[in-house]
């Protein structure tokens, strides 16, 4: 008689999902070259950085986005990150836990850092900026990793997507519209993208804390560094 095999037991979603974040994180790999032009229409190519690039570049600059405002702050986590990218989607449920744990003492500061390889990334990051000068960068933050999956891997634009968000999310649209396609939005966040490619940025997400690229294997390594930088 055939016995019936017991079948083993499913793993646990929750240390399923932490698995599969830091999976998508070790294998990210070098994209090489940086979309220097994706915001720029009819426009030729920029020269390439002067030697002077790294020098000059910065890891937070007076205009980068503040999401925590601890009262005495101990350390800076910086994360360069693309809206359309997976591993960022993963990581970004482990960084809004850490930010309840340790927002009080560490300032987190997000960059914007669209990769050639997502085609609406760079989109998302303008929508984002638009918002964030009406008050709601960090709603359209959430928005755009909440509705990744629907708009994330498409060829064409996203941008009617986006602008849809904005409404959605009250904002004025003649004046959404008008940041979208005004050259300063896009040069804020071409700003972002040099300062990490001239700080070794290559790909996403990429946490600096205290000045220092993290190399990350594990969600305990990190909170860790973090409870240590938080002391």
């Amino acid at each position: 008689m055939t016995q019936t095999k017991t079948p083993p037991p499913p793993m646990d979603t929750a240390k399923k999902a932490r698995v599969f974040i830091w999976v998508l994180l070790a294998v990210l790999v070098a994209v090489g070259v940086i979309w220097y032009t994706v915001f720029t229409l009819n426009k030729p190519a920029p020269a390439a950085p002067a030697p002077s690039a790294a020098a000059e570049a910065q890891l937070v600059r007076d205009d980068s986005h503040r999401v925590t405002s601890p009262a005495t702050e101990k350390a800076q986590l910086v994360e360069f990150l693309d809206f359309e990218c997976e591993a960022c989607l993963a990581a970004q449920p482990l960084v809004e836990e850490l930010k309840k744990e340790f927002g009080d003492r560490i300032t987190f500061v997000n960059r914007y850092f669209p990769l050639p390889a997502h085609r609406n990334s760079a989109t998302a990051a303008l929508a984002v900026e638009a918002a964030a000068q009406q008050g709601k960068y960090e709603q359209m933050y959430a928005k755009m990793f909440e509705t990744q999956p629907q708009w994330g891997e498409k060829t064409e634009s996203q941008a009617p997507l986006f602008r849809t968000f904005a409404q959605e999310l009250g904002l004025d649209l003649v004046a959404y519209d008008a940041a979208v396609a005004d050259d300063k939005t896009k040069e804020r966040i071409k700003k972002d993208i040099a300062d990490g490619t001239a700080l070794g940025v290559k790909g996403t997400p990429t946490f600096f804390l205290n000045g220092e690229m993290l190399t990350l294997q594990t969600e305990e390594q990190f909170r860790q560094l973090l409870a240590d930088a938080a002391k």
